[in-house]
């Protein structure tokens, strides 16, 4: 947390690194500090699967209404806001933020974390990858020449910050999903500007519409691949109308960067539990396990363990993971192993594709996959021209299922010596 920010009032605080550690982000999911990576995605699984939706209740003011601009008033610099990266193409107010956005056809709510650039006092940026939420929404507006009411909301409750950040259902509001996990509904009031139901506890929001045909150059950003996204190009803007925010407000950051990082390491769990549940749901049996490593930006590599029933499940659950809403989207890789490999264990999973798969037989490609302008491995003529497709290897890396029961027996201590070992001489090992 920093403060005495220079040429900012004191009390003005940037808050980084909220999620460094499992102990941290545990809380926020309602688990034990000491669940670790694992007992967080058994935790993420049960919310995203039997959570009751409490939808929010209007109030008439909250702690981010404590100060109001508008009008000549407005301006985005009374934050403060740094350049994230050295060779970023501006500052980004928006990065632990999300959007709010309404369907003008459905009328639900979408809360999405989208990047947000400073333009000038009065403008920020409105970039979206094709394909999100708030993209198809947005572009519903500007289409029919309509300004699009949107919101910026920056500090929140993490978990709603979480919901934002994940492809919560088409129609489910995640208002909705973060207030039944928390067994209560989220305080939200009408937005002066838009209408839209704003969250009264937040920290700081920026309110107003994104017109059609206004577009203003945005980027380059350090993303979320360890690469700069692309070139500076020309995208949407949003014209602030109003700025609310609580006394002394934290401006929380969450830019990327290098990964793994603290961005990923949330969403390692979170994007792996999300991923297990649409396997389930699409019908692949005896899914052991799915992991979408941090280091891998949790999309370029998706990592399937499966307990063999039949001919070509592990092929099905290749093409499923890959086709899913949590794989289709800038992916690279898909790996199947068999039960026995940790798919948190990277060691293992590379060892099992380099004696279980055969680069002949064990690989499928994928061509023409949804792919996005922040894919630092697509042509850049490519991405001027709105090509962004890209192809995927499904790595088939489990024993072949013909002589599955005569594969050579792996060189290691069996459960029952390592159980034995350990009661032995376990004691050694122990931290002095």
């Amino acid at each position: 947390m920093f403060d005495d920010i220079q040429n900012y009032p004191k009390g003005f605080r940037v808050l980084v690194n909220a999620f460094n550690s499992w102990r941290r982000f545990a809380t926020v999911l309602g688990e034990s500090p000491e669940a670790g990576a694992r007992g967080i995605k058994r935790r993420a699984m049960e919310l995203f699967k039997n959570v009751e939706l409490v939808p929010p209740v209007v109030v008439d003011s909250g702690p981010v209404m404590e100060n109001i601009y508008t009008d000549d008033e407005v301006d985005v610099d009374v934050i403060p806001v740094p350049k994230w990266h050295d060779y970023d193409g501006g500052r980004y107010i928006g990065t632990g933020c999300y959007t709010v956005t309404k369907d003008p056809d459905e009328g639900f709510l979408n809360c999405g974390t989208y990047r947000v650039m400073i333009h000038d006092k009065n403008h920020v940026g409105f970039y979206v990858a094709q394909g999100h939420q708030g993209q198809i929404m947005r572009d519903k507006y500007l289409s029919r020449n309509q300004p699009c009411p949107v919101a910026v909301v920056i500090g929140d409750d993490p978990l709603l910050f979480v919901a934002t950040t994940q492809p919560i259902p088409y129609g489910i509001c995640e208002y909705d999903w973060a207030g039944g996990v928390r067994r209560k509904p989220y305080r939200v009031f009408e937005g002066k500007v838009t209408g839209l139901p704003l969250p009264a506890d937040a920290e700081i929001i920026l309110e107003g519409f994104a017109y059609p045909g206004v577009k203003k150059l945005e980027g380059r950003f350090g993303e979320w691949t360890g690469y700069f996204g692309g070139d500076a190009i020309e995208e949407p803007v949003i014209e602030v109308k109003a700025i609310y925010h609580r006394n002394d407000p934290i401006h929380w950051g969450m830019p990327p960067h290098f990964p793994p990082d603290d961005c990923m390491r949330y969403q390692e769990v979170v994007k792996s539990a999300l991923l297990h549940l649409e396997l389930q749901n699409a019908g692949v049996p005896d899914v052991a396990d799915v992991w979408c490593p941090a280091v891998a930006g949790t999309r370029f590599l998706v990592i399937v363990a499966i307990r063999q029933r039949y001919p070509g499940h592990a092929r099905q659950a290749g093409h499923a993971a890959m086709g899913c809403r949590i794989g289709a989207y800038a992916g690279r890789y898909v790996i199947v192993v068999d039960d026995d490999i940790d798919v948190t264990d990277l060691n293992k999973v590379i060892w099992a594709v380099c004696t279980r798969s055969d680069p002949e037989t064990s690989i499928d490609i994928a061509k023409r996959a949804w792919g996005g302008r922040l894919d630092p491995r697509i042509n850049p003529e490519d991405k001027r021209a709105g090509n962004v497709f890209n192809s995927r290897a499904i790595i088939d890396a489990t024993k072949p299922w013909e002589w599955f029961d005569r594969y050579p027996i792996v060189n290691a201590p069996s459960p029952e010596t390592l159980k034995d070992a350990q009661e032995k001489w376990g004691f050694l090992l122990e931290e002095k």
